[in-house]
């Protein structure tokens, strides 16, 4: 009953199902493996490369927090040169096709 109430008063009330069908219809690639490309791995790439500074600089320094803040700076670039390699193979690949 709401339905037809809030279709009343619409202008393509008889071909809506239609629009939506060809909306959703759209045969493209599937966009799952270039999300997790993009937005987990740099991420994953980040903690793992953070974990692994930490330890290098546990042997080094005793204080945590120096020994944290020290370990972020490398491991943020680490991900950013990830970063910046990831999408120049994107461009290789994108000219390729």
């Amino acid at each position: 009953m709401a339905e037809q109430e809030i279709c009343h008063d619409c202008e393509r009330m008889h071909d809506c199902k239609e629009v939506f069908l060809q909306m959703g219809g759209n045969g493209g690639p599937s966009i799952a493996v270039k999300v997790v490309i993009v937005f987990l791995l740099p991420i994953l790439v980040f903690i793992i490369s953070l974990v692994i500074f930490e330890e290098i600089l546990a042997g080094v320094i005793s204080n945590q927090r120096v020994q944290t803040v020290l370990s972020l700076l490398p491991a943020l670039l680490v991900t950013f040169i990830f970063i910046i390699i990831v999408r120049m193979i994107n461009k290789r690949f994108s000219q390729s096709r």
